[in-house]
């Protein structure tokens, strides 16, 4: 078993590593954490898409249920984060047990809350979540299901975060792959019902989520109390403790509120988008569930540049707080940009992974194009608004996040569509980006300046 100090020196090395090095580390794991869970996330919508075009777009109404969720727990996750890597910082471990020990009850209570709101009004939430009549059934028979994988998918993402925040970005790559690929097996067993396992169609889906989350869990779980990790929790860390609660969620409720927006850009675009018929639904989902994994390399990023800037805060290296994010943004940009490249050249075959369908074809190859083409932007984007949860000001990533969803998004949405149909629905998303580019882009030099002209830029001697 490695010692605590060799833990230690795994957290120093956020403040003394090269930026290059330090980011890749961080960075590489996160972002095949990530493209594993989005691999999964295609994978799922494979073997779905073999129940029929009414099955993808079940699952495509839900997606604005699961961001809500994503929300929660990515928005908890970022404030632990923020807080416990902060703390390292400043060299306080005793306050970085303490915000990991409330990973617990903060999951175990929002997700209880979940699992009773989804058990209880299935049918309320589906039609909110834009489902159209004839796949409402399949929606709320996998809503249901998926539940119950709440409570412990929270416990899973905070969990993460906790890792990170000591600048272990492998144990949660760990951690994540093997519940993935848990998913991945039992998927079509649960679907099909291959050997003994039950056909459950859509439902079987469901069900391989939550076992997997459970199984993902029990090994974090593990990496925690065997010591694995700089934190040392003991039984009072888990008892709530409502200052370093109010603290979490200063910083993770705004980025919280940021994410559940998606959620409501999500309803909006299915009930539009469902409005052109079941199978356009369907190829929203395509085209959704392939820009999530392309958009991986992003997230990872930013998981990787999140306990830079923390821990750069709290030690007071402002220099090497923004070089990271500079080297972040410039990195990310360039990725995305032969990401698009390769998507504007291979969109027909990558639809047909999914379905042969000549219609479903038409329809998602088009608009996969232009939902994509501004990807180059969405990279600093994020990078900006990831510095600013980094700070504990979300507000400020709060505010630049829901400008772009309702200021720019929401009305050329609607704009756009009653101008140019369906293309126009397509064509609001690239529109909202880059202005939302513009707008972080002035907001991160604005404090910039105003960090290196108000007196704080004199390095701590550490």
């Amino acid at each position: 078993m490695e010692q605590p100090e060799q833990f230690h020196q795994t957290t120093e090395r956020l403040g003394t590593d090269p930026l290059g090095k330090l980011l890749l580390r961080l960075s590489l794991p996160s972002i095949i954490s990530m493209v594993t869970i989005s691999l999964y996330n295609l994978v799922d919508t494979f073997w779905v898409a073999k129940l029929g075009y009414h099955a993808i777009a079940a699952l495509t109404t839900i997606l604005p249920v699961w961001i809500i969720c994503v929300a929660v727990g990515a928005g908890t996750g970022v404030g632990v984060n923020a807080l416990a890597s902060r703390r390292f910082g400043e060299r306080n471990i005793e306050a970085a047990n303490q915000v990991a020990g409330q990973a617990p009850f903060l999951s175990l209570g929002m997700g209880m809350i979940f699992v009773l709101a989804m058990n209880l009004f299935p049918y309320q939430i589906c039609r909110l979540a834009g489902a159209p009549p004839d796949v409402i059934d399949l929606a709320v028979e996998y809503l249901v299901i998926l539940s119950w994988a709440i409570p412990f998918f929270f416990l899973g993402h905070i969990g993460r975060n906790i890792f990170g925040a000591a600048g272990d970005a492998v144990r949660p790559m760990i951690v994540t792959i093997l519940g993935q690929v848990c998913n991945v097996i039992l998927d079509p067993f649960f679907i099909f019902g291959w050997g003994f396992f039950p056909e459950m169609g859509i439902g079987g889906a469901a069900l391989a989520t939550v076992i997997a989350n459970v199984l993902s869990v029990s090994i974090g779980v593990y990496f925690i109390i065997a010591h694995h990790t700089p934190y040392r929790l003991k039984l009072h860390h888990f008892i709530p403790n409502w200052r370093v609660i109010y603290e979490i969620f200063k910083v993770g409720l705004p980025s919280m509120v940021m994410e559940a927006t998606e959620s409501v850009i999500f309803a909006l675009f299915n009930h539009l988008v469902a409005g052109f018929g079941s199978i356009a639904l369907a190829a929203v989902g395509i085209a959704g569930r392939l820009s999530d994994f392309i958009f991986m390399p992003v997230v990872g990023t930013a998981q990787g540049l999140l306990p830079i800037i923390g821990y750069s805060l709290g030690a007071k290296l402002w220099k090497r707080l923004w070089g990271a994010v500079r080297l972040a943004s410039v990195w990310t940009a360039i990725v995305m940009v032969m990401v698009t490249i390769l998507i504007e050249i291979f969109a027909p075959q990558l639809v047909m992974i999914f379905s042969k369908d000549p219609e479903l074809i038409n329809i998602a190859v088009p608009g996969m194009r232009i939902f994509l083409s501004s990807l180059v932007v969405i990279g600093p984007t994020i990078m900006f608004i990831t510095t600013f949860q980094g700070l504990s000001k979300g507000r400020d990533a709060m505010v630049l996040s829901l400008a772009r969803q309702f200021i720019f998004f929401v009305p050329g949405l609607y704009l756009l569509s009653y101008l140019m149909g369906l293309n126009g629905v397509w064509l609001s998303m690239p529109v909202s980006d880059v202005a939302g580019f513009v707008v972080s882009g002035f907001w991160i030099y604005r404090e910039y300046r105003a960090m290196k002209t108000g007196g704080l830029w004199i390095e701590s001697p550490r």
